[in-house]
């Protein structure tokens, strides 16, 4: 072979082995979320994905640098490492080991409203809805995670329903949404709509102290169901996943709430337009139920009717009249 082919096929190897090592990255997964991609045979970094792609692509910068390959060559493959980092961290979905899509609602679902809603299972609606939440999963984060997609039937058992709040579709940033309408994890500071909410019940309930964090899990064990008409979201786009099905589920949901025998009535709050949509398509009947209606808990809303709705308030008192003298809800279990 001629020297100057020869040189060439050598470089033309090294150039694959050099991209091939730059590919070779370790994910660590811990709590079925991507947390640390690590390039190469060295250590995993301490960082969460986010951060890790960065300094990921200033070690194969590093590496390109020694190399005998043209510079245009290393630009090329430090943008191609760039790539490989973002689509494997923030836009992956990686599901907890122990849940699956296929069986969600028999692995997560509280028995109570698995038996309500069962039969929703089986209609055609559900099975289109499923096969669009796989192929998002494939091509996207969505939030919240799985395992926390039926958080709230865990939290509120549906024979433990007193209160119902209405929401729309989950927050759709990272460490925001669990499964609960309105809520957000630890540490997330509360959303602006949240902090409304805190606004009002500080009106209606004298001792409520607003709280510095935004779970509302307190609220949830003790009988007010958070439920979001969709119950997913594509990452940073919000309702995404409306119109795909989960609104018919939901409406069941509802359904089974208003029609449950041997209840003493719900409070149903139905805050903006959609809420009180949703409210219509259930029918609920209002003799035996209490629905409080309003603007919107939003900024954008909040002072054309939510301020000074006395929702919180007019809840306790008719609490108390259906289920006898200290059957309210305790707001202030949201103290710090």
């Amino acid at each position: 072979m001629p020297l100057k082919v020869e040189a060439k096929a050598a470089l033309r190897v090294k150039t694959v082995v050099k991209k091939s090592a730059l590919s070779q990255k370790k994910l660590v997964v811990q709590n079925g979320r991507l947390v640390s991609v690590s390039v190469g045979t060295g250590a995993p970094s301490s960082s969460s994905a986010a951060s890790a792609g960065p300094s990921n692509v200033e070690e194969a910068d590093s590496d390109s640098k020694a190399d005998a390959a043209p510079r245009k060559r290393r630009r090329i493959v430090k943008e191609e490492e760039q790539s490989d980092v973002e689509s494997e961290g923030a836009e992956v979905s990686v599901p907890t080991p122990s849940t699956s899509l296929e069986t969600l609602e028999k692995d997560t679902m509280h028995a109570s409203w698995y038996d309500a809603l069962k039969d929703e299972f089986k209609k055609p609606y559900f099975a289109k809805l499923k096969e669009f939440l796989k192929e998002e999963h494939k091509a996207h984060t969505v939030y919240p995670p799985l395992r926390d997609v039926y958080s709230w039937s865990r939290l509120t058992p549906l024979d433990k329903v007193k209160v119902v709040v209405i929401g729309q579709d989950p927050y759709h940033n990272v460490n925001q949404a669990h499964g609960l309408a309105f809520s957000v994890l630890h540490p997330t500071k509360p959303p602006p709509s949240l902090k409304n909410i805190y606004k009002q019940i500080q009106t209606d309930i004298p001792d409520f102290r607003i709280p510095t964090r935004g779970d509302l899990t307190p609220l949830a064990t003790r009988g007010v169901l958070f439920l979001n008409t969709a119950l997913t979201v594509r990452a940073h786009k919000a309702n995404s996943h409306a119109g795909k099905g989960w609104e018919q589920l939901t409406t069941a949901a509802l359904r089974a709430v208003a029609a449950r025998e041997g209840g003493r009535g719900v409070v149903f709050f139905a805050w903006g337009a959609p809420a009180q949509k949703t409210c219509k398509a259930v029918g609920i009947d209002e003799k035996r139920h209490l629905v409080l209606k309003s603007a919107h808990p939003s900024p954008l809303s909040a002072y054309r009717g939510f301020f000074g709705n006395g929702h919180f308030k007019r809840a306790n008192e008719w609490l108390e009249e259906k289920y006898g003298p200290g059957e309210g809800i305790d707001w202030a279990a949201l103290h710090d």
